[in-house]
């Protein structure tokens, strides 16, 4: 699959619907269909998110691609300590995040629409509030992937400053917009993080990287409810102050 970097022809103006359109059909899938995804496609896209900026042109990313016995198998691994987390919660010093993704303290209104997001998608899945055994089983679902046949996760050298999360962002933004243009979702997953010490060396990560997030990839299931799961976004005025 060809790819054409940059040129003067960058300049010129290109067919906007598109790009909305990729840029709003983006979601978070919840259910992905077996259907295999090319290691042509996934090379493209990632060559393609690699033209995301980045301070100085550090391109901080590392990326690791699992499928087939690879991705099975840390499946297999994060889900058993999961479950193992559940049964004994002291286990929880073991499992930490290296950075905080989420605030220390919950204030509003994002602790309003965390709550918001979690009972909408648990409401459309019939998990009603204590049911800690669908709970569980649902959450768990993030350590399979959602079944999506392609895994993927990011890392960082731990000497980069907290900019380089920024540059990351937007690289993933690009990975998971160009996706779109192939018919492919994608669904961010900051869940694996505080397995990070079973990751990282199954992966073969040095020591100096750290994970910052994963991904799954693949072909969403359009039979699956989860997936007419749709959170909300708030009006441009209600973040936006214009200055004149």
């Amino acid at each position: 699959m060809s790819f054409n970097p940059p040129s003067a022809g960058a300049l010129t103006p290109i067919d906007a619907h598109s790009v909305d359109a990729a840029i709003t059909s983006r979601m978070s899938a919840r259910a992905f269909l077996p259907t295999p995804v090319p290691r042509e496609t996934i090379e493209h896209l990632l060559q393609l998110a690699s033209r995301a900026p980045s301070g100085t042109n550090t391109q901080p990313w590392k990326v690791y691609v699992l499928q087939g016995a690879g991705r099975d198998s840390l499946v297999d691994k994060c889900c058993a300590a999961h479950d193992a987390l559940r049964a004994d919660p002291s286990l929880a010093a073991e499992y930490r995040e290296e950075y905080d993704y989420y605030p220390e303290k919950w204030v509003s209104p994002y602790i309003d629409r965390r709550r918001e997001n979690g009972w909408g998608l648990y409401g459309l899945l019939g998990i009603t509030k204590g049911d800690k055994d669908k709970m569980h089983a649902q959450h768990q679902r993030n350590f399979k992937f959602f079944d999506a046949p392609v895994g993927l996760m990011f890392t960082l050298d731990r000497i980069m400053g907290r900019g380089s999360l920024v540059d990351y962002g937007m690289f993933m933004q690009n990975l998971m917009v160009g996706a779109r243009g192939h018919g492919l979702h994608t669904c961010p997953q900051a869940a694996w993080n505080g397995f990070a010490k079973i990751i990282l060396p199954h992966i073969g990560a040095g020591e100096n990287e750290m994970l910052v997030c994963g991904m799954s990839l693949g072909y969403a299931d359009p039979s699956d409810p989860v997936n007419g799961f749709i959170t909300p976004r708030e009006p441009v005025e209600s973040f936006t102050k214009w200055l004149e």
